[in-house]
């Protein structure tokens, strides 16, 4: 924060920023990768300022620096910056770090600034901080934000977030920024015009672009078509994931354009994807049934989308009878195939550093997989034998029963006294499951502290990833039922942004939800009758006492689950969060880091090992 770098009441003015020469000090920054890029020459050349005794110009520096070490968050409109890192209870600038005279030095030196990035982050914490000194900041930061080039490389490295930051100011002023508005739409239409190879995913974000800024009904038909024709494009060249998600995009803005007909063809095109993934994986050297009947599912619960008035026309009930056939034969020669994860293993005992060492200086989906691998997930039978060594090294203890208290005083659990005979009794095995909780509750402190949390702050510093990306990332996850892929993304993205609260109350139902529909899946009746002949759906804690749940998640996992999310002797936040029992604290604890920790190794895994099977 600014106090430790400089003296706060070191007045800096106009004269002093031009001393900076910060042109010259941002084209050395020979590859621009947004702000956090500009936040380190910055600091640099603030640090060298002060070495040098040139008290005004590094204070005018560190301040520079300061904006742009700022993380923008373009979908808040009360709390747009967030800070990029949080370290050992420090952390880089927020908006209110900044004293009034800092924000007035800001909109004096606005009209120095050359570099349309710098421009528009002082321009909008300017308007953000200080509504009084005019909107015309709010017409600055968007104007600039706006100059930032519309292509694949910089949108990746923070241009999204600034044109999305942008739009966000234009719709908030209303008729004040009309201007700039139509300005936006002619600079993403002309964008939208360039030829797809080499531009990736480039075309659906700028039709993200104009949904934001509600253009869907007046453009549906042109981008629908677009959206269309790159779709095709992917499906010829076999890149069937990138087809699938212009299939749906096209789908979307037929729609949109009440052009029902095409709308239902790019909604076939897209089920037809998720057929040939499903075909493709079967015939691979290594088949995965339990890939391919996610597939299958994905392609039946796409057609179920098709209105009922469509449905005969194009054979989509035929069609999804056929495919029920195929996802039954692939469910039933799936079992077992969930708990196999083709990952390495990693000592636990791994310090800090090391842990950090494991996901820096990788590109953005090598530095998940290491992190969603940092630790190779609990080893339920060691944990067992750990257990009952320990009970029988401390049979004093063991020998007398005990009561597991609730924060709120309640009795929720009893651990009988053990006879620690030759073979465990009834009573005995619950007195093991106590300690096997209480055993894999200190491996999970230490897992938290020492490896996910570390690796976590690197993570963040080097990588600006958005919800969208959790969201593809669980849309082609075998392990994410059909239409809960925002959920999970949602759910992974807030725990990834350091919001457990969010991720932990979004995490916990999904969980159970993916539990009951691969059980059912495999066979499993998830469902019990009641005296009334209703049929209800079994709890959490129920699914994981059913015998096909080992076979199904195996055995570690099964225990993990259950420990975490079921169990009085665990966290039990599935019946904690149900009654509303669960405190802000308590979705900050190690328990609840590792649960959302857990939840993202289990959809990145899966995703990983379907999408490099070989063929």
């Amino acid at each position: 924060m600014s106090f430790e770098k400089y003296c706060i009441d070191l007045v800096v003015g106009v004269d002093d920023f031009k001393e900076c020469n910060c042109k010259s000090i941002l084209s050395s920054d020979a590859v621009r990768e947004g702000y956090p890029s500009m936040w380190i020459v910055f600091s640099s050349a603030a640090q060298k300022a002060k070495d040098d005794g040139c008290e005004k110009s590094s204070k005018v520096l560190w301040l520079l620096a300061d904006v742009c070490s700022m993380m923008l968050s373009p979908q808040s409109q009360n709390e747009p910056f967030k800070p990029m890192m949080i370290m050992g209870g420090k952390r880089l600038a927020i908006p209110d770090d900044f004293t009034e005279q800092d924000i007035l030095f800001f909109s004096h030196i606005i009209d120095e600034i050359d570099d349309i990035w710098l421009k528009g982050r002082i321009a909008d914490l300017v308007w953000l901080r200080n509504r009084d000194l005019g909107f015309k900041f709010a017409l600055l930061a968007i104007d600039s934000y706006c100059m930032i080039p519309l292509e694949t490389e910089t949108l990746m490295h923070g241009g999204r977030e600034c044109w999305e930051r942008a739009m966000s100011l234009t719709l908030m002023l209303k008729k004040g920024g009309l201007e700039r508005l139509v300005k936006m739409e002619a600079l993403i239409l002309e964008a939208l015009k360039i030829e797809i190879k080499g531009n990736g995913f480039l075309p659906l974000c700028l039709a993200d672009f104009l949904a934001a800024l509600n253009l869907r009904r007046k453009h549906g038909i042109l981008i629908a078509e677009k959206l269309e024709t790159v779709a095709c494009e992917f499906d010829l060249a076999g890149n069937l994931l990138a087809a699938r998600e212009y299939f749906h995009a096209s789908a979307e803005w037929f729609s949109a354009a009440k052009n029902q007909e095409k709308s239902v063809e790019s909604t076939l095109c897209e089920a037809e994807c998720y057929v040939k993934e499903a075909v493709s994986r079967l015939a691979s050297s290594q088949p995965s049934h339990m890939v391919a009947a996610s597939f299958y599912e994905s392609a039946i619960q796409t057609l179920r989308t098709i209105p009922a008035n469509q449905r005969t026309i194009h054979r989509v009930n035929e069609r999804i009878d056929e495919l029920r056939k195929c996802l039954n034969e692939s469910g039933e020669r799936s079992l077992g195939e969930m708990g196999h994860f083709s990952t390495s293993s990693l000592d636990i005992s791994e310090i800090v550093e090391n842990a950090r060492n494991k996901v820096r200086n990788k590109s953005a989906m090598e530095g998940l997989k290491a992190f969603t691998n940092l630790h190779q997930g609990a080893k339920a039978k060691e944990i067992r034998e750990n257990a009952i060594k320990m009970l029988k090294q401390h049979p004093f203890h063991a020998m007398f029963a005990a009561d597991i208290i609730s924060r709120d005083g309640r009795v929720i659990a009893k651990r009988p006294g053990m006879s620690l005979g030759d073979v465990p009794s009834e009573d005995d095995e619950i007195t093991i499951r106590a300690q096997m909780v209480r055993n894999y509750g200190m491996l999970v402190g230490i897992i938290v502290q020492g490896d996910i949390l570390p690796a976590l702050e690197v993570l963040l510093l080097e990588h600006r990833l958005h919800e969208l990306d959790f969201v593809r990332l669980a849309q082609h996850s075998p392990v994410v039922p059909s239409g809960r892929e925002r959920l999970f993304g949602k759910a992974l993205f807030a725990g990834y942004d350091r919001d457990f609260v969010t991720a932990l109350h979004l995490l916990v139902p999904q969980i159970e939800h993916m539990v009951r529909c691969h059980l059912k899946a495999s066979g499993a009746k998830t469902t019990n009758l009641d005296s009334n002949g209703i049929e209800n759906e079994n709890g959490l804690s129920t699914l994981m006492d059913m015998p096909e749940t080992v076979k199904v998640f195996s055995v570690d996992l099964a225990f993990e689950i259950k420990t975490l999310f079921c169990d009085p002797f665990g966290p039990n936040f599935r019946n904690e969060l149900a009654h509303g029992l669960i405190g802000y604290d308590d979705c900050q604890s190690p328990y609840a880091i590792y649960a959302w920790w857990l939840g993202l190794r289990l959809v990145f895994n899966t995703f990983w090992n379907a999408a490099h099977q070989k063929n």
